[in-house]
């Protein structure tokens, strides 16, 4: 057999197993009990008018959190790649530490411990959830793009100060545009993680207008009718939300990586 011949009779062995899997599982699966406790029609159309509005308080929360990221993310960039001894330390000191501990635990921090430490009160929810996770996700922001930063050449900079341009207007003007064109798509990629973060804020106490996905998901479940039903539905939700965001970083990765190469 020819190497053509061997790699489509490879490829037909290998869609012949994949199929008779599938019919394993269909076979062996108790379908009764997965209409009634996985996918309850009936309990998903109970659900779906909560499902909008918690939809769009779930990405009300993701853009905030977002905001705060990046704003804190671009400052520790700067501050890690700084001449000043002493931003470095802090800028690598912050961002191991929230890259260490887990999200959960800066979210119930910025709920209860903040509110005792300093005594303050923080009356908006989307506010408490954009502290909490925008300190989380500006960690990965920071050294994402401290690599697109390093990743611009040198002789752009060079270029800039010989042409009478000062180091902070040479970064804001020439090397961030460019490195913010290099890391579209794994920030893209940080905004669908941050996406599935907000689910930890129902950790912090929520009144029904503020409801997330999670939180109606968790509630179905805790009804005790439908089973995992509830969850399942909360699942389909996300996926609408990261499914496009994904295809947005795959598209951004293959725009500006044949542009980078050429």
């Amino acid at each position: 057999m020819s190497p053509k011949q061997r790699a489509r009779l490879s490829q037909v062995v290998q869609y012949g197993v994949l199929v008779v899997v599938a019919l394993a599982i269909a076979l062996v699966a108790d379908w009764e009990r997965i209409s009634t406790n996985l996918f309850n029609v009936e309990v998903a159309a109970d659900l779906l008018p909560q499902i909008p509005h918690a939809f769009l308080n779930t990405l009300t929360y993701t853009g905030a959190s977002f905001a705060v990221a990046l704003v804190l993310g671009i400052l520790l960039a700067l501050m890690r790649l700084s001449s000043v001894g002493l931003y470095r330390w802090l800028a690598t000191a912050y961002v191991e530490f929230f890259r260490g501990i887990p999200a959960m635990l800066v979210v119930f921090s910025v709920a209860f411990a903040l509110p005792i430490a300093f005594n303050v009160s923080i009356p908006s929810l989307t506010a408490k959830a954009a502290l909490a996770l925008g300190v989380v996700s500006s960690a990965y922001i920071a050294e994402v793009l401290r690599a697109g930063i390093q990743a611009v050449p040198n002789g752009q900079i060079e270029a800039a100060r010989s042409l009478g341009m000062g180091h902070t207007r040479a970064m804001v003007t020439i090397v961030l545009p460019q490195a913010f064109r290099i890391v579209l798509p794994p920030m893209t990629n940080e905004l669908i993680l941050l996406t599935k973060d907000t689910s930890l804020i129902f950790l912090m106490g929520m009144t029904a207008s503020q409801f997330e996905l999670t939180k109606i998901g968790r509630d179905a479940l805790n009804s005790g009718t439908g089973g995992l039903t509830g969850l399942f539905v909360v699942g389909f939700a996300y996926l609408c939300i990261t499914i496009p965001l994904g295809i947005l970083a795959r598209h951004l990765e293959k725009r500006f990586g044949e542009g980078n190469r050429s």
